[in-house]
C-alpha cells in the first residue's frame, strides 16, 4: 500500500503498553509486531536460558544449559510447557487489560509477543491442533470471551493448525485460582476437565494454550482429561508465567 508509509509518519502507531508513539524511521519501513515499543520491551523480562525441559522452569543461575528440574525428574509429566515472560512489568499490565478489562484487541500483539519467543519451541513441537484451556459457561458468560482461545487463534495462524474449540470443556464450576496456595489450586481443578469426543484428538499432537503459568495446577489438569483423550502428546504454551516466591 503506497499510503501506508506516509500515514505511519504522520500517525505513528501507539505502544499497546504506554500508548507512546512508536517511531517510523524508514520511508517504507513499518513498525513489527507486536507493537510494543522498545522501551517497554526493555522491560519485559523474558524467560530465557537455563530452563527445565519439562516444565519450563527458569533456574536460578545466568549460566548453563537447560536440563530436567528436581521436580520433574521426581514426577515425570506427561507434556512439556514454556512461557514467554515473567508475569510483571507492562506484560503483567497488558494480560490484566486483556483478560478482566475486555481489551480484547490486546489478543493480537500478547499472542504475537509468545509467538515470536517461542517460535523454536513451537516448530520442534509439531503440534497437529490448538486447544486453548477452556473457561466455565458460568465465566464466559461473565467475561463474553474466553481469552485462551482468542490467545490461540493467533498461535493457530501463525503454526497454519486448527484450534478445536468446544471438546476440551469444563465439567465442574470452580472458584478463581487467585489467593489459592499450590495444594489448594490442584484440589481446586482435579477433575474439573473432560474431552466432549476423544476420537477427534485420539493420536494428535496437541498444543495447550492458556494466558498466564501460575503453579500449573489448571495445565495439568487439561492435560489429564488428554491424556485419557489418547492424545500422542501435550505441548503447553503460555504468554507469561508468575514465578514462586
Amino acid at each position: 500500500m503506497l499510503l501506508r508509509p506516509l500515514i505511519d509518519l504522520l500517525f505513528p502507531p501507539l505502544c499497546h503498553a504506554c500508548k507512546g508513539a512508536i517511531p517510523v524511521t524508514g520511508a517504507e519501513e513499518t513498525p513489527p509486531q507486536p507493537f510494543i515499543c522498545t522501551d517497554c520491551l526493555g522491560k519485559i523480562s523474558f524467560l530465557t536460558s537455563p530452563l527445565c525441559t519439562r516444565c519450563g522452569a527458569p533456574f536460578a543461575t545466568e549460566a548453563g544449559c537447560d536440563h530436567t528440574c528436581g521436580a520433574c525428574l521426581s514426577h515425570p509429566p506427561f507434556h512439556t510447557c514454556r512461557s514467554a515472560a515473567v508475569l510483571a512489568g507492562p506484560l503483567q499490565e497488558l494480560i490484566h487489560r486483556f483478560k478482566y478489562g475486555g481489551k480484547i484487541h490486546l489478543a493480537d500483539p500478547l499472542g504475537v509477543l509468545a509467538f515470536q519467543r517461542l517460535e523454536q519451541f513451537l516448530g520442534e513441537a509439531k503440534p497437529d491442533c490448538v486447544v486453548p484451556v477452556p473457561l466455565h459457561r458460568k465465566r464466559l458468560r461473565q467475561r463474553g470471551y474466553n481469552q485462551s482461545q482468542l490467545i490461540g487463534e493467533v498461535l493457530g495462524k501463525k503454526l497454519r493448525v486448527p484450534q478445536v474449540v468446544g471438546n476440551l470443556r469444563r465439567l465442574r464450576w470452580t472458584d478463581p485460582q487467585t489467593g489459592l496456595d499450590a495444594g489448594d489450586r490442584v484440589t481446586n481443578v482435579k477433575g474439573a476437565f473432560g474431552v466432549r469426543n476423544p476420537t477427534a484428538l485420539a493420536g494428535k499432537r496437541v498444543l495447550l494454550v492458556d494466558d498466564v503459568f501460575t503453579t500449573g495446577s489448571t495445565l495439568g489438569a487439561c492435560v489429564d482429561a488428554l491424556r485419557d483423550a489418547d492424545v500422542a502428546a501435550v505441548v503447553a504454551v503460555t504468554v507469561a508465567r508468575g514465578l514462586q516466591q
